[in-house]
């Protein structure tokens, strides 16, 4: 099955973290908003992680980067008011924009994204 992968995922694969009952190959061919590849490549950086060898990561896992084009901005502005009070981040909407966008459900370590109801299947990685 495919989904849209919240950046906290790839970070959490990226760096070695628990992923659940997460297996690898639950994210081969999953979707990235290009806003949420740039909060990892940006978090990468700020951990000490050069940029190339975190793209080079990234790229092994065949993850489809998807541009951030004007019906994601717009969905993402309309997920704005029924996040507010979660704190949700543009990043945040950009990830649940994409994946209501494209009807498929998102993976998550963001523990702030429970019991949301915004249209998506949020599923919890751990």
């Amino acid at each position: 099955m495919a989904f849209v992968l919240d950046a906290s995922v790839v970070l959490a694969v990226l760096f070695e973290e628990p992923i659940g009952n997460l297996e690898f190959g639950d994210l081969l061919d999953g979707q990235l908003s290009s806003v949420n590849y740039s909060e990892i490549l940006a978090r990468c950086t700020d951990l000490g992680m050069d940029a190339d060898l975190a793209e080079r990561q990234i790229a092994r896992l065949n993850i489809a980067i998807v541009p951030f084009d004007a019906g994601n901005a717009r969905e993402a502005a309309q997920l704005r008011l029924s996040t507010r009070h979660r704190g949700l981040s543009l990043g945040d909407r950009a990830c649940l924009a994409l994946a209501r966008r494209a009807g498929l459900p998102v993976l998550t370590a963001d523990r702030q994204w429970e019991g949301l109801d915004v249209g998506v299947d949020i599923r919890q990685i751990r």
